[in-house]
């Protein structure tokens, strides 16, 4: 077991598949010299060269769209996205291209590509460097939807990643990027569409992914000191859903709360209350609760601790499930 931090994880990751296969490629804005802003693609290009770790222009929708021509070329590219709300720019080659020519083609076209998003709040930056895009990925069909919550996981889950064949769009919370906890460096981990339960309970179920996960574990934690026995599960997949796994926590506990960063309104949790709502009706002891951001953008870094949500919201919520 190795101690790493959630980003050295990461690179650790990214290095074994480049080890692993000679097509395996690394692309975006200052992931090369530099290492990328948070240091994750550190020293991958001193070791692999600059014909696989690409320094691009500003250009999202050119990074997308010729990870599209390598993956078509047999290459499997991994895109890095710097920001959360740079992403939008390549939004049109991610959504009309890359996530519909698979089933375009019949699936003779496989486009094993991988983009790397640093997603949410929590490190003083201002709007386009804060945002939680996951729900307008995960409702467009052709995409996988991943996002990592701790180091381990890091480290398994993007090697995963580069194995599949298909479009991955793979989140990783920036501000759990200097976590640090042990890694297995030769376990394979869980599939890569497996659930986590992160915490056992048998009073209320909370569902997370990415950087709630470990704000949900320390809820958890302060409630059990009141006698409350809350189970935690790490969705880790988004899109597909691990809904075997949700429905025998809920139908367990009979209560469940949705925890994410994004805006409640249309937000992933929508979904999950829908599902769990139609699949757990009658084992529920109260209605699926969310917990997430405001509707309004990102808000200035003095106010993203009164935005975001944390320890105090989370169980306040909890109580209000009990309430019923």
């Amino acid at each position: 077991m190795t101690t790493l931090t959630l980003a050295k994880a990461l690179n650790e990751g990214l290095r074994r598949s480049m080890e692993d296969d000679s097509k395996v490629l690394v692309m975006g804005e200052d992931v090369g010299k530099l290492g990328g802003v948070f240091r994750v693609t550190d020293g991958l290009q001193k070791d692999f060269g600059e014909d696989r770790v690409i320094d691009t222009p500003l250009a999202e929708s050119g990074i997308i769209g010729t990870a599209i021509g390598l993956a078509l070329r047999g290459y499997r590219p991994v895109c890095e996205i710097q920001f959360d709300g740079f992403v939008f720019p390549a939004v049109n080659q991610i959504i009309t291209q890359l996530a519909k020519m698979p089933l375009r083609s019949l699936g003779a076209l496989k486009l094993p590509v991988v983009v790397r998003i640093p997603c949410g709040g929590g490190i003083g930056a201002v709007e386009h460097h804060s945002e939680s895009p996951e729900a307008y990925f995960t409702h467009t069909a052709g995409l996988r939807v991943v996002a990592c919550s701790n180091p381990a996981d890091g480290y398994s889950m993007i090697q995963e990643a580069i194995r599949a064949d298909d479009p991955i769009i793979f989140f990783e919370p920036k501000r759990r990027y200097w976590d640090k906890s042990e890694v297995d460096l030769t376990a394979t981990g869980l599939p890569l569409d497996q659930a986590r339960v992160a915490r056992p309970g048998a009073d209320i179920t909370l569902l997370a992914y990415g950087p709630m996960v470990k704000t949900c574990l320390e809820a958890a934690a302060a409630a059990a000191e009141d006698g409350r026995d809350i189970e935690v599960i790490d969705l880790r997949s988004l899109n597909p859903l691990d809904m075997g796994m949700v429905a025998e926590s809920v139908k367990r506990t009979g209560r469940c709360v949705v925890v994410h960063e994004a805006p409640v309104f249309t937000g992933y949790g929508a979904e999950l209350a829908a599902r769990i709502t139609e699949q757990c009706f009658y084992h529920l002891e109260s209605p699926v609760l969310r917990v997430g951001g405001f509707s309004t953008p990102y808000p200035p870094s003095r106010l993203e601790e009164y935005y975001l949500p944390d320890l105090d919201r989370v169980l306040d919520t909890v109580d209000r499930a009990f309430a019923y």
